[in-house]
C-alpha cells in the first residue's frame, strides 16, 4: 500500500463488502460487545482501535463508499485548516451522512468507486499519510483480512493457522455464492475455535444473510 494511500490500493468493492461481511460475522460471533454495525448507512467497524473507524457503503448501480480515520495515522488538517476529503465528490454521495462526519472531523479518507474505479480528492503535499493502512489494511490485502478475522475467534494463538485456512475456505465460498448457514457454522465451530466462549451462531447467520453473502 503506498504512502499516502492511493485508490489503487483499494480491491474491487465486492471484494470489500465480502471481507468486511465475514469479518463482522466473526467478530459478532465471539466478542462480548461486537464493533461491528449492519444498517441503512452501510458496514460499519466503530473502533480499529485508539478510536479508528471505517464504513463501507454499496449503492444499487455498483457505487460504493468508504471512509473511516486512524488516529495515529490520519492527517486532517494542513496549516491549521481542515481538510475538505468531500471535495469534488459526485452528485450521488451520501451527502447528509458525509457531512455529518466531516463536521465531525472523523475522516482521514474518503474513497468513492464509480465507472470501475475508485477516486479520492488529490491530496495536498503535506499530507503524509491519511491513515487507510493503520485503519483497514484489509482493503487491499487478501493475507491481512484472513489474519484479522482469525484473530477475532476466541482461541490460542496456536490455532491461528487453521482457522486462517478455514476463513480463506469460506471467503471462496462465499465468492462463488455457495456460502449458506451451513458453512456459517463449520467455520465458527472449527477446530480450534472453540477458546472458551460459544459462538453465537443465531446472531452471526443474521449479520451475514442482512449483509447477502449467504446463498
Amino acid at each position: 500500500m503506498h504512502t499516502p494511500s492511493r485508490p489503487e490500493d483499494l480491491d474491487h468493492p465486492s471484494q470489500l463488502w465480502a471481507r468486511a461481511a465475514i469479518m463482522a460475522m466473526v467478530d459478532t460471533a465471539f466478542a462480548r460487545g461486537t464493533e461491528f454495525a449492519l444498517d441503512e448507512d452501510g458496514l460499519w467497524c466503530h473502533s480499529t482501535g485508539a478510536g479508528g473507524w471505517w464504513r463501507l457503503t454499496v449503492f444499487e448501480g455498483g457505487r460504493a463508499v468508504f471512509c473511516g480515520q486512524d488516529p495515529d495515522g490520519s492527517h486532517t488538517h494542513i496549516g491549521g485548516e481542515q481538510i475538505d476529503f468531500l471535495a469534488g465528490g459526485p452528485d450521488w454521495l451520501p451527502w447528509d451522512l458525509l457531512r455529518d462526519d466531516a463536521d465531525g472531523n472523523l475522516f482521514g479518507f474518503v474513497y468513492w468507486w464509480e465507472d470501475g474505479a475508485w477516486h479520492r480528492i488529490p491530496y495536498p503535499e503535506e499530507l503524509r499519510e491519511d491513515g487507510l493502512e493503520g485503519a483497514a489494511p484489509w482493503v487491499g490485502s487478501h493475507e491481512e483480512f484472513l489474519g484479522l478475522t482469525a484473530a477475532s475467534f476466541d482461541a490460542p494463538y496456536v490455532q491461528e493457522r487453521a482457522l486462517t485456512e478455514a476463513v480463506d475456505r469460506f471467503a471462496a465460498l462465499a465468492r462463488d455464492g455457495k456460502a449458506d448457514a451451513d458453512a456459517v457454522t463449520a467455520l465458527l465451530t472449527a477446530p480450534g475455535s472453540d477458546g472458551g466462549t460459544a459462538p453465537r451462531l443465531d446472531a452471526a447467520l443474521d449479520i451475514a444473510a442482512r449483509a447477502g453473502i449467504l446463498a
